[in-house]
């Protein structure tokens, strides 16, 4: 007796991501922005010629979407959940090899704090979601009262984040890390009001961010201890 899956077509999505020039493409847009295609073929390692062959058919396949500025075109992922796979992917494969020093740093700053599409993560992900479990601000995926006054502080629009289509507090698999961290709209929108706060910036290496001056007291401030902090600041 023949077999066969109706639930879902998985196999053109894996082998559109499948392909290396497009999986860089799609690991480059996990910062949340929108870039150029020759920004991405460069950060691909590909000519321009080839790195729009390969949007087409992320375009065609509903993995990307393009946003036009007058005669420019910028793509970006073409949703959180594009970005969910790729994160479950990172997690079950292997690291590519570290062969210099350049490789190394770059490592140990993603390690330490990235966006995971537009919530934080690596280290000071892990350690903010760490925070609100201990000190009794989030429990069984939502806000308590002293959670929701705490984030009324630092300014997130959790009514705005209950109303999403997306999970709420859903917490995230770190792939570096192993543990998780706070995902879904709540975790964009604390990641949304860090960045405007200029608690946290984006660093030179894509989807690193790296904690500020400004931040470490902010969120030293908020939780009420310095060791509450991730990260190492800058000016």
């Amino acid at each position: 007796m023949e077999y066969i899956a109706r639930d879902a077509d998985i196999a053109p999505v894996a082998a559109l991501i499948a392909d290396p020039t497009r999986a860089a493409i799609l690991t480059a847009l996990l910062d949340g922005r929108a870039l150029a295609a020759g920004e991405l073929a460069r950060m691909a390692g590909v000519s321009a010629a080839t790195a729009s062959a390969h949007l087409a058919r992320l375009l065609e396949g509903g993995l990307v979407d393009v946003v036009r500025q007058g005669r420019h075109r910028y793509y970006r992922l073409s949703g959180h959940e594009v970005a969910e796979v790729l994160e479950v992917l990172a997690r079950i494969s292997a690291r590519p090899p570290v062969r210099s020093l350049r490789q190394s740093r770059q490592a140990r700053r993603l390690e330490e704090a990235r966006t995971c599409y537009d919530h934080l993560a690596g280290r000071a992900g892990v350690s903010l979601l760490d925070r609100l479990v201990r000190g009794g601000h989030l429990a069984g995926g939502d806000l308590t009262e002293s959670g929701e006054r705490l984030l009324s502080r630092l300014g997130v629009d959790v009514a705005g984040a209950r109303g999403s289509r997306r999970r709420f507090a859903p917490e995230c698999l770190d792939w570096t890390e192993r543990r998780a961290h706070l995902g879904g709209a709540l975790g964009a929108a604390i990641t949304e009001v860090l960045f405007e706060r200029g608690w946290y910036r984006r660093d030179s290496v894509p989807r690193a961010v790296t904690l500020t001056d400004a931040g470490q007291e902010g969120l030293a401030e908020l939780f009420g201890s310095k060791e509450l902090t991730s990260g190492t600041p800058v000016t």
